[in-house]
């Protein structure tokens, strides 16, 4: 990817990367998520730095779009460019608490919340920087929370009602996957 020789990064990266194979479902254009857990401090680290990053590379993606790219949708029935971002700040303000939950309490039961319609409020409708800006504070506070664990820490866990139990690693990992994971479809609907 690297090398300076791709103009913008959301084409470098979907060249790069996002390729779809003919087959490939589009709305997992990285894969489902299958947990692995990190057997080194690298990979726990490689994982923090996916975190860390996603910031920027929504930002750096985002950059000058028009209004009519903001509501491509990156498949038919998909979320559009704005919902995915209004989404990675929800989503990514959850994982904090529910970091921050399973850290204070003995296996917390979290709340779940219903994604689609939340892409659906009122609120998703709003330009993108509020939660460009949401996102990078959000992050900037996960990133030096999970900076500070243990391994100890790492595995606490709490109760979600229909994953059932999950450690702090699995949510890392969870996380990682998930950033990929959207930040692939804004790539694809502006690839369109």
């Amino acid at each position: 990817m690297g090398g300076g020789s791709c103009p913008r990064l959301f084409h470098c990266y979907y060249n790069h990367y996002m390729q779809p194979a003919a087959s490939r479902d589009p709305r997992f254009p990285v894969g489902k998520f299958e947990y692995v857990p990190a057997t080194t401090a690298e990979q726990r680290d490689a994982r923090i730095r996916t975190i860390a990053q996603l910031p920027a590379k929504v930002s750096a993606a985002v950059q000058g779009i028009s209004e009519a790219q903001l509501e491509t949708p990156y498949r038919e029935g998909g979320w559009t460019v704005r919902q995915v971002v209004h989404h990675f700040a929800d989503s990514h303000a959850n994982a904090l608490i529910r970091f921050k939950l399973a850290l204070t309490e003995e296996t917390p039961t979290i709340k779940p919340y219903a994604e689609d319609d939340w892409a659906k409020l009122a609120d998703s409708a709003l330009p993108i920087e509020p939660s460009l800006q949401m996102l990078q504070g959000v992050h900037t506070r996960l990133v030096a929370l999970m900076r500070s664990l243990s391994d100890a820490q790492w595995q606490r866990a709490f109760l979600h009602p229909q994953m059932g139990p999950m450690t702090l690693e699995k949510l890392l990992a969870l996380y990682a996957w998930h950033s990929d994971h959207h930040f692939a479809h804004i790539q694809i609907a502006l690839n369109h």
